[in-house]
């Protein structure tokens, strides 16, 4: 039906107006640095069982999670009596038992950091990169993971009582003043708040919690579908329960969901929501609706919709939708609906297409959240459309997207539903050919969210909540978090590093401690955007090498304090442990021994001169592939129940063995006594 002169009249203003609102919302390249990129990863509750709630950042409800909906900085989660959650960071699980908070501190490229406020996590870090933070903090000590592994924290309410369980891995726990290292097969209990006191046991067995966690990984270790995607894909082992792989000779393998309705079509079925710094973000409804909506790319062949999941690399980058807007030509964004009503729509990108973000983020940003998540587009395409749609402003290149003007891809919606994040698939707009004839992509829908886009229409504001809220709850940190809370840093008062079995002060082993976590974490120099609070030494001591940082150049063999030698022999068993050797010039440390990182602390003028005459002198930026990901990289194994059942059957059949041949040998020196007497008895009749 044609629209009348009205309408499209009314059509050419929102035109206006949507290009007027575009041109204020797209990325202004001279700007787009790396530190202005989001965040590369997102925690999702990928399992529900039970009552399980959340508060989004900035918000004061409690509701009933959703588990398609991303997790972030500042938000808040709570699992109620008798029920559990789960909550995915990439590769890394973290498990909730009954009453259980936490909270996102900090989520970004490079930290976890997680409040504890009270219950029991177990968390099974699957990977840890050279250079990355992950970082538990209660309200009376902060537990910094070093390396892939399983643990177990619980907090009791009342905040004075922190017990850890390192089943494998390692790492360290800052607080009261005194720092201590974890290692494997230990239960650790920390009491106290402004000093602590603790005790150490071996690891006790598994609880019922602890065994619906090994339960939950041996589901991971096994998924057929981790044999497609990269296990830093959130949600792949969802898909092995819902469709199957095909391989096509275009795109490599396929997966096709089962069950769909017909003439579904991806982003259809569920909601649109406004998380900050993406903006507009897809929840998908279906239970394995995470990675195909946040990773890959989707393709219509042989009739049906099927997702092609992008090449197997560590740290794929995270979307919130990949998707283009629809404006421009006969059709533009704003859809008329009549009754003042206008529409938003938007459609899936093929394998082909080039994803033009609508938040503010730099060149490399664009090339990785392709590259990771399309196998057939090219670094080349990428920079091609990167420089003439967001440098240059020439949108003619994204004209031609695979599914711009197909009918059953593009999906239509009012503005009310769009904006207030309720269901499309009841409120979908079918259009024709005709319609979109002209349709022209644009970057992002031009739609201010208001109160309701943060949350979906549906969700249900619960009373199961905290009894105390988390923003109120003081906690132990030692990397200052980005969402605000009122953190206690950790005492520099006593200063020192405690190996168990080791108690009092010792010295300067707290700076040791940090050389040795800079030694096997790695130097990552002007990475990331955590914060680091950078706490101030004593004026008696040197300033401590902050995490990140190199030990002080070329330290001299044999230049060590004969009580730093003493009780260094377990230490040194430890696996990648070194023991520090302070260096003539410890007093006077020499200048730039900072942390480039610079999470949170202040640069001295002299290094913020270099760093302003380095970005006035910054190079042409050069893209690096992304690094292949294999099972090798990650902490996959059988569940640690079975583990130790097969070494202890191991260590029974070796037991057995010793016993059979210790008995042997028993039998076979019988047997030469008894030989030996019957000789004897032979010669004397002779």
């Amino acid at each position: 039906m044609l629209a009348s002169p009205r309408t499209r009249f009314s059509s050419l203003v929102l035109i206006s107006l949507f290009v007027l609102g575009l041109a204020a919302i797209l990325p202004r390249p001279a700007a787009a640095q790396d530190d202005e990129d989001p965040p590369g990863r997102v925690g999702r509750l990928n399992y529900m069982q039970g009552s399980v709630s959340y508060q989004v950042s900035g918000d004061q409800d409690w509701v009933q999670a959703d588990p398609n909906r991303p997790l972030t900085t500042g938000d808040n989660l709570w699992v109620d009596q008798n029920s559990r959650g789960e909550v995915h960071v990439g590769s890394t699980a973290i498990r909730l038992s009954s009453q259980t908070g936490i909270s996102f501190l900090t989520l970004d490229d490079r930290t976890v950091q997680l409040q504890l406020a009270q219950g029991a996590i177990e968390v099974h870090v699957r990977r840890l990169d050279p250079g990355d933070d992950f970082e538990i903090d209660t309200p009376n000590l902060a537990f910094t993971i070093d390396r892939s592994g399983e643990y177990v924290i619980r907090t009791d309410p009342d905040g004075d009582t922190t017990s850890i369980i390192v089943r494998e891995g390692s790492g360290e726990v800052t607080g009261g003043g005194d720092s201590w290292e974890l290692r494997p097969g230990q239960l650790y209990t920390f009491r106290g708040t402004d000093e602590l006191s603790y005790d150490a046991y071996g690891a006790p067995g598994y609880d019922d919690f602890e065994n619906w966690c090994e339960s939950r990984d041996q589901r991971e270790n096994a998924s057929l579908s981790a044999r497609y995607v990269s296990r830093d894909v959130d949600g792949y082992y969802d898909l092995d329960d819902y469709g199957d792989w095909r391989n096509d000779s275009d795109y490599g393998p396929v997966w096709v969901p089962r069950g769909v309705a017909e003439g579904w079509a991806p982003y259809q079925v569920g909601h649109w929501v406004y998380v900050a710094p993406w903006g507009w973000t897809w929840v998908d409804s279906e239970p394995w609706g995470f990675a195909p909506f946040h990773y890959g790319r989707w393709v219509f062949v042989g009739g049906y919709w099927g997702w092609v999941p992008g090449p197997i690399v560590v740290r794929p980058v995270y979307a919130p939708a990949l998707v283009a807007f629809v404006g421009g030509g006969g059709f533009s964004v704003s859809v008329g609906f009549g009754g003042g009503l206008a529409g938003v729509a938007w459609f899936p990108l093929g394998p082909r297409d080039v994803y033009v973000p609508g938040y503010r983020c730099s060149q490399r940003y664009v090339q990785n959240v392709n590259v990771t998540n399309t196998r057939v587009i090219k670094v080349t395409e990428v920079t091609n459309v990167y420089n003439t749609v967001i440098v240059n402003r020439d949108r003619t290149v994204i004209n031609n997207y695979t599914y711009a003007r197909n009918d059953r891809a593009v999906t239509v919606v009012n503005r009310d539903t769009f904006v207030n994040a309720r269901p499309v698939s009841t409120a979908r707009v079918r259009v024709s050919v005709d319609q979109i004839r002209n349709a022209r992509p644009v970057d992002n829908a031009p739609v201010a969210p208001t109160r309701t886009s943060y949350i979906s229409s549906t969700a249900k504001v619960v009373n199961t909540r905290p009894a105390v809220p988390f923003a109120q709850r003081s906690v132990v940190a030692r990397l200052t978090p980005k969402a605000e809370r009122p953190v206690v840093q950790p005492s520099q008062n006593r200063p020192g590093y405690q190996p168990f079995g080791k108690q009092g002060n010792q010295g300067d082993r707290g700076a040791d401690r940090n050389v040795d976590r800079a030694n096997r974490g790695g130097n990552v120099q002007g990475q990331g955007q955590g914060n680091v609070q950078q706490q101030p030494p004593p004026q008696s001591q040197q300033q401590p090498v902050g995490r990140g940082n190199p030990p002080p150049p070329n330290p001299p063999s044999g230049n060590v304090q004969q009580g730093q030698q003493q009780g260094q022999g377990q230490q040194q068993s430890r696996d990648g442990y070194r023991p520090f050797q302070k260096p003539d010039n410890a007093n006077n440390p020499p200048q730039g021994n900072v942390d480039n990182r610079n999470r949170g602390g202040q640069n001295t003028n002299q290094n913020q001169n270099t760093n302003q005459s380095q970005t006035d002198q910054r190079p042409q930026y050069r893209y690096a592939p992304p690094s292949k990901a294999h099972d090798e990289n990650y902490d996959v194994h059988p569940p640690l129940n079975q583990q130790q059942t097969q070494q202890q059957n191991q260590q029974q059949t070796r037991q057995e063995q010793k016993q059979d041949q210790h008995q042997e040998r028993q039998e076979q020196k019988q047997e030469r006594q008894q030989q030996k007497q019957d000789d004897k008895s032979k010669d004397e009749k002779h």
